[in-house]
């Protein structure tokens, strides 16, 4: 995939927003959707896939797997499943692009098929673990090899998979997903314990049962389990949305709306976290699309503004890629915010917690980094919110390279962001979104 060309962007301080930013689809919903609907028994049309770079990246390895598909005139996606053994050897390696879902997901798919594959990302990527899927995959009987404990990596070319009862050491979703899709094709069944919660999107599309034991979560999967065609509908990605939440409750005055978000209950941690700062938000005409709960969302100034939490436990596992955002909220707040238990965001495209607080740092804030989180303190009651007037880089990181943003609309003075071109990565119309929700506030220039 040619890379873009770099992208430099200064956002000016904007006390007033209003708008309808037109958000990406999930993506963590769409490379699941492709997926499953790659190794379904029939045709299954998915609505709203994204154009992002991650989820294209997922799209361009199943083709390379022999799942044919095509787009309408109308954008739908439709994929010609092909069934678990029907996916066939790749002419050479597959390249994930920067997604760590498609590499993982594509790792547990393809463990127990009779060919080997080679899983290739780029630079970011193959920093990031990569041993924490590979060991459940290899107690099923998996051959999986990994760089070092990182990509590039092989799986498949074993005989058959068992399955095998395994209980998550760290909340993941990505590497809950592999054990399941590896457990397809294993003999027996196989069950992942989920002491703590995590987005639930690929048990949903399996329609696989789920035990309640406490706060554990057992989610089981049988060798052999077909895959039923279906229609698919992707959602508005709420990770999206979320910088549009910080961004409006940040401002002085804001009005800003977002139809059609998904609101799994898996996901919306970062709605309960901005509530408790005192942000303004709403939801309206909540219902089901595609077997996914969606909502209206609208965001208001508060008059009160933020106040800083406390942000731990289950709470960070279902916020983990809005962390870098809800930090900007907690440095516009008044009081301290602590987050606690975020170590996984040390093997994110970045290390977040170190790039956030560097960012936020410069940016004027007061941050304090922890192995596991961060500690800002936040603005006083009457004193001043972040001065801006530096140029900051998204160190390659589309997460950073929007917070930043958000960051930049609530300084005193205008902030340049390098690298900005990143923010494609996950949500390709960000800027333009950004203009449309605060005119005059952005300016680009390629280099």
């Amino acid at each position: 995939m040619p890379h873009p060309p770099s992208l430099s962007v200064t956002v000016h301080p904007t006390p007033a927003l209003a708008g309808r930013p037109a958000l990406p689809a999930d993506k963590s919903i769409a490379h699941r959707a492709a997926i499953v609907a790659a190794i379904s028994d029939g045709d299954c049309r998915i609505a709203g896939f994204p154009d992002a770079a991650d989820p294209q990246s997922t799209l361009a390895c199943l083709r390379a797997l022999g799942v044919a598909m095509e787009i309408d005139a109308d954008g739908v996606l439709t994929v010609h499943g092909v069934g678990l053994d029907g996916l066939r050897a790749p002419d050479g390696p597959l390249d994930c692009g920067n997604s760590g879902t498609t590499m993982r997901l594509l790792a547990g798919l393809l463990a127990g098929r009779p060919f080997e594959t080679r899983l290739t990302g780029d630079a970011s990527l193959s920093r990031r673990p990569m041993e924490r899927i590979a060991a459940p995959l290899r107690a099923m009987g998996a051959r999986v090899h990994t760089t070092d404990g990182h990509a590039p990596l092989t799986v498949g070319g074993s005989t058959a998979l068992d399955g095998i009862p395994y209980r998550l050491p760290v909340a993941s979703a990505q590497v809950k997903s592999a054990v399941l899709l590896a457990g397809l094709g294993a003999r027996g069944s196989t069950t992942v314990v989920e002491p703590t919660p995590t987005r639930d999107h690929t048990e949903r599309m399996l329609e696989l049962d789920v035990l309640h034991l406490g706060a554990e979560r057992h989610i089981t999967v049988a060798g052999g389990t077909r895959v039923r065609a279906r229609a698919y509908a992707v959602p508005r990605d709420v990770s999206a949305a979320a910088f549009f939440l910080v961004a409006g409750s940040t401002a002085e005055q804001a009005v800003i709306e977002m139809p059609g978000v998904g609101l799994n209950p898996t996901r919306t941690a970062i709605l309960d976290v901005l509530r408790a700062m005192g942000a303004r938000i709403t939801v309206h005409s909540e219902r089901e699309r595609g077997g996914e709960p969606i909502g209206d969302l609208r965001v208001e100034a508060p008059a009160a503004g933020l106040h800083g939490v406390d942000v731990a436990g289950d709470a960070v596992a279902n916020l983990i890629d809005e962390i870098p955002v809800l930090a900007v909220a907690a440095a516009c707040a008044r009081g301290t915010t602590t987050i606690r238990d975020a170590s996984e965001l040390r093997h994110k495209e970045s290390d977040r917690l170190a790039v956030t607080a560097a960012v936020l740092r410069a940016m004027g804030a007061d941050v304090a980094e922890q192995p596991d989180g961060l500690t800002i303190r936040g603005r006083a009651a009457n004193g001043p919110s972040l001065a801006g007037g530096v140029t900051v880089d998204a160190h390659g990181d589309h997460r950073i390279a929007m917070a930043a943003a958000v960051a930049a609309l609530a300084a005193r003075a205008p902030t340049t962001i390098t690298g900005a071109e990143h923010a494609a990565v996950s949500f390709p119309g960000f800027w333009d979104a950004l203009e449309s929700v605060a005119a005059g506030a952005v300016e680009r220039v390629s280099v």
